[in-house]
């Protein structure tokens, strides 16, 4: 049986090994001050699934504003662990977040797609979710 529950500090080294399956490099250090801002900010949402005590899956999910658009919320992260894909974790996992986007009295869930991830489209697409659109992300370092 798979439970749920939100995110905590105590999950940061599950979630960093999580997060390495979907070729995100993340340290343990890292991981747990994020779980830190997202956990201290009502903005954001975190859960985890568990079987037997194990961490097998996350989700972050954040409330976002746009000037041209209603607010909406994001799925900014989701990962099952590999062993545990096809039995409906992730499915849940975005029923926890879609529940918390109704307490935040938005109309919209937004997910975002690596290109190369098409088992994640499809994903998306069983479950409810259509697309809307493709993109080209583009970044720049700061420092």
């Amino acid at each position: 049986m798979v439970e749920f529950r939100a995110i905590t500090e105590k999950d940061a080294e599950s979630v960093a090994g999580l997060s390495t399956q979907l070729g995100y490099q993340s340290n343990i250090e890292q991981t747990l001050l994020r779980i830190r801002q997202i956990s201290n900010n009502n903005e954001n949402c975190g859960y985890v699934a568990l079987h037997n005590s194990k961490v097998v899956g996350w989700i972050h999910g954040f409330y976002t504003l746009r000037i041209e658009s209603d607010p909406f919320v994001e799925i900014g992260g989701l990962v099952v662990d590999a062993e545990y894909r096809n039995l409906k974790i992730g499915k849940q996992l975005i029923d926890r977040v879609k529940l918390w986007a109704k307490q935040q009295q938005v109309k919209k869930l937004k997910v975002r797609c690596n290109t190369k991830r098409t088992e994640s489209h499809q994903f998306y697409e069983r479950i409810g979710f259509t697309e809307n659109k493709r993109q080209i992300a583009f970044e720049m370092d700061l420092i």
